[in-house]
Formats: structure tokens, sequence, C-alpha cells
């Protein structure tokens, strides 16, 4: 699923606004800690606050340049960025305090317990990018973490629309410090999800780090004012902080996603099944990698194909391709290992319209029947493959699958 800008293959023409938000995170550590973190509102032109290993508390601030994220040691009054060369001063943090500005809201539930999940659904409504399953996507997703594998309702922070809490909106801001919170205080034994059901596309790198050429992004839902979330940052704040012994399976069910975590390896497959891993490191040897944990990502398609918004497969409402054939493979018993659902997932979207098989069942698949049923019809023949990238390469019919 990709904006109707930015819909085709990879060459399509971008903004030239979209150029301006290529966002290179340095490498934030979340360490654990006994005590869960009070949120406070940052001082003007700063993101968040989080804790290094020594304990010393760090700001996220934007460049006053080029608005990169850059970290800032406690007490410093500036920092110069070094991309574009410009000094930004910050003003002085407010004092902790254990309650949130009510201005802004309730704060994010605190990192807690070993599993949890962030998962997000974006319909863009009332605009000309609107898609009609997506948030389908993330109350189906939502339901299978916490009925199929255990995950607490409380742990799981999902964004869409129809939320009343302003930070539960899918804005460029909340999608961020739900980032930061999944991995904060992350530790070994942790499983985390990040489930990501929107439109993505691409744009020119300047990094030098892209095999093709262009970064893939994420699209919030106020992209076209406050811009895309490139996957360099999405790399940045939730592969490279992950901690030895601790897990995270990224879902992303949008255009252009293949590689949209940035991860070392890519799993080639053929129509028979047969695999090859592609060695997507950068030339420039910066490390993609975690820092000793565990980052596997199912995406809905190649980097140069579109993923589909259809009713085609549920033959009921609206849904996401991926979602749809990922919840299915583990209602039908296919998800024993990584090998073999992706090739469940890859089957049954060569074979949309084929009949039966596409019906759907379990308790998920369901739960589709009870929510409104969308608008847009399926049309069959989706051209899309769903993609496996890693941190690490591992024998896919060997490794089992577990959240």
């Amino acid at each position: 699923m990709c904006p109707a800008w930015a819909s085709g293959k990879g060459n399509a023409e971008r903004r030239d606004r979209s150029r301006q938000n290529v966002y290179t995170l340095q490498r934030l550590d979340h360490h654990a800690q006994n005590k869960p973190e009070s949120i406070h509102p940052p001082p003007p032109n700063t993101s968040r606050l989080s804790s290094s290993a020594a304990g010393e508390m760090m700001m996220l601030v934007n460049c006053s340049g080029c608005r990169t994220p850059l970290q800032l040691p406690q007490g410093a009054p500036c920092i110069r960025c070094a991309i574009c060369g410009a000094v930004t001063h910050v003003a002085a943090a407010p004092a902790p305090g254990p309650l949130a500005d009510p201005a802004r809201g309730p704060p994010p539930p605190p990192a807690h317990g070993r599993k949890r999940a962030v998962i997000i659904g974006i319909s863009y409504r009332f605009s000309r990018h609107e898609l009609k399953g997506c948030i389908n996507d993330a109350k189906c997703m939502r339901h299978l973490l916490t009925t199929r594998f255990s995950f607490p309702d409380d742990s799981i922070i999902m964004l869409t629309e129809e939320q009343t809490d302003p930070f539960k909106i899918p804005t460029k801001h909340n999608i961020r410090m739900a980032m930061y919170w999944l991995l904060q205080g992350s530790q070994p034994g942790d499983s985390l999800v990040f489930h990501y059901s929107g439109h993505g596309a691409q744009q020119r790198s300047y990094s030098g780090d892209e095999a093709d050429g262009m970064d893939e992004t994420l699209c919030p839902l106020d992209f076209e004012t406050q811009g895309m979330i490139v996957d360099d940052e999405i790399n940045a704040a939730l592969v490279r902080p992950l901690p030895h012994g601790a897990k995270l399976h990224a879902l992303i069910d949008a255009c252009h996603s293949g590689t949209a975590l940035d991860l070392p390896f890519l799993c080639r497959m053929s129509r028979t099944g047969q695999y090859i891993w592609e060695d997507h490191r950068p030339r420039s040897g910066v490390w993609k990698g975690t820092s000793g944990g565990e980052a596997i990502s199912f995406s809905g398609c190649d980097d140069h194909q579109t993923s589909a918004d259809t009713s085609a497969l549920s033959k009921i409402t609206s849904t996401g391709a991926m979602t749809f054939c990922f919840i299915q493979a583990i209602e039908h018993g296919q998800a024993a290992t990584y090998g073999s659902i992706l090739n469940s997932m890859r089957m049954t979207i060569r074979n949309t319209g084929g009949g039966d098989s596409m019906a759907g069942g379990g308790a998920v698949t369901s739960l589709i029947s009870m929510l409104l049923t969308g608008g847009s019809a399926g049309t069959g023949g989706l051209k899309q493959e769903p993609q496996l990238t890693a941190g690490d390469m591992f024998d896919v019919y060997a490794k089992p699958f577990s959240l």
C-alpha cells in the first residue's frame, strides 16, 4: 500500500519535501530498569528522554538545521550536528515529576512484562490516500497476539484513528514514541512485536547505504506535513538497541516494505520454496544489526513492489493482503517454521480467487466477520511477494517460529 502520489514502481516521482526527512539516529541504548520510567513533556525542540548504561539521562533533540534526531548528554546546553554542522541550543529540561502534563494527555504505559507489542493501523480517512483494511488489520493482529500468543492486553499499544487518547493517534511523533517505548528497558527473554499496516513509499537515499539508491519509508497519518519515517530511523529505534536474549518480530504490511527495517540479510525465496540469503549490509560498513538480540521481519512485498489493501482474500471485508496471509498461516497450522510461514503467505497470495482455500477460518479470521465490511472490491491477481529479512542468517525450514 502506497500513497496515491507514490504508487507504482520505486522510481516514481517523489515530492521535494520528502527529501528533507531522512533521519539517521544515533544508537539508543535502552537497558533494563527495575522501575518504569516516568514520562515528562520534553522541552522545546526535543523528542524524548532515554537512559544510558551508566544511568545518565540522554535527551533526543531535533537538529535545528536538518531536523535529524541527536542525542544530547545530560546538562549539555547545545550540540553540533555531524551531518549539516548546525549547532542546536536546547532549553533546560523540566525537573522530573511523577505526572505528565495534563494538557498533553496521559503518557504511554510503562514498559513491563516479557511480551510487548506496538500495533499501528492507518486508514488516512477523508483523504485521497484512504485505505479500507488497515484498522481491521490492527484489530485482528491484537486479537491474535492476546489469544494465541498470550500477550497481556495492557502490554500492547495500538495506534489508530479510532483512538480517543491523543497519544494513540498514529502521527509521526506518536509512532516514534511507541517505537522507543517498545525497546525501553528490553532485556533477555523479552518478546517484542511491531506491526504496521498503512502506506509505505520510497525516497532517494543520500547516504550510499542502499543498493538501489532508495530509502524505504512508512507514512504516518500526518506524513504530508510532518514527513515520513525512514528505514534508517526505524533500524536505529527498533533493531540496534535490541539486547542479547531479546527477540523482535516486525510485520510490515505496506508498499515497498521488503527492507523497511534495514536488516542485514534478506531471504530470497523461489516459487518452489528454495532460498538463498542475500547480504544487504551497507558497503560503508555501518552496522545495521542488533546489540546481540534476534530481529526478524515479515513484509508485504519486495522494495520495488506495491502491497494490496483488498477484500479478495477475506471475501468479507477489506484487509491488508500480508496481514491476512500471516494470520491464516498460523490458523491453518502452517507456522511451524519461518520457511513454512513465508511459503504459505506467498501461496495464498498467488492463489487469490482460487476458491475455498482462501476462505480463512479459525478464531482470528472469524473476527473479521464481526467487523464492519469495507468498501474496496477484490479484483484478484495480486502481484506482491512477501519477504523475510533478519539480523542473522539461519535455516528457515529448521528454525521454529515463536512469538
